[in-house]
């Protein structure tokens, strides 16, 4: 397991190369480098991380839906992280009403992110923290919602499946020169993203912690034989009070 620490001179080159730049290569064999590199780098095209933080058995919340804290102090900043590399962090209303988070960036330096909210039928209340003004925030709704809203808005059909199809989702945030898609949550969120086959990374975020029930970090479609199962390249790093599993899915 590869130890990480994201000294302020790898973590200002990755910033730098968030932004356009080359980036220094002096550091490719940084740990550090190698987890927030792909993110950073903007090579044309859409790229989408979703990432979980979870306990040892895999739960997200207890039963009463209590979710902090899960993450130790370094799974939270490295969530931060991913947040500053991204062009937009992508959330659905189900996370925004259990959690209410600000979806900022506030535990390490660099920029905030758009906020992206699912919210077909506008389930998400008008107070919600991450509908403040201090970030550009965007609203997905399904057409016909009739709900005002003075948010800019992407308005897209429902399936038949009655989702919102994420490939469409993806299109429209390029159209607005967001590529760089976090997905930060909830379950159900980050499972349609995987089975749509539009994830190029996935990162689990595990705290020394066991919960024994609760609501599920990914709550995917049962299989019944193994050889159905996900199977992406996987690398671990200690981050300290937390331990990362970096999945690399083939999208080609």
């Amino acid at each position: 397991m590869k130890p990480v620490d994201v000294s302020e001179e790898v973590w200002a080159s990755l910033l730098a190369l968030r932004d356009g730049g080359a980036g220094d290569f002096a550091h490719a064999d940084d740990p550090a480098w190698s987890i927030y590199e792909p993110l950073a780098r903007r090579r044309g095209g859409s790229f989408v991380l979703a990432q979980v933080g979870q306990s040892l058995d895999g739960r997200v919340a207890t039963v009463d839906g209590d979710a902090a804290p899960i993450s130790g102090p370094d799974g939270f900043a490295h969530l931060h992280r991913l947040r500053a590399l991204s062009d937009a962090v992508l959330v659905g209303a189900g996370c925004v009403v259990a959690d209410d988070p600000r979806l900022t960036v506030r535990e390490v330096s660099g920029p905030s992110p758009v906020r992206v909210l699912i919210d077909p039928s506008a389930r998400i209340p008008a107070d919600a923290r991450c509908l403040s003004p201090e970030t550009r925030t965007i609203l997905v709704r399904a057409d016909g919602c009739g709900a005002s809203t003075s948010h800019e808005t992407i308005r897209l059909p429902r399936g038949d499946d009655g989702r919102l199809c994420t490939v469409a989702l993806l299109d429209a945030l390029g159209e607005r020169g967001l590529h760089h898609i976090l997905v930060e949550g909830g379950a159900a969120t980050i499972r349609h993203f995987l089975e749509a086959g539009v994830v190029d990374r996935l990162h689990v975020c595990i705290a020394p912690i066991i919960i024994g029930s609760g609501a599920p970090g990914l709550a995917l479609a049962p299989i019944s034989k193994l050889s159905g199962a996900l199977r992406p390249q996987t690398r671990v790093f200690a981050l300290g009070s937390d331990t990362l599993f970096d999945c690399a899915f083939d999208r080609s």
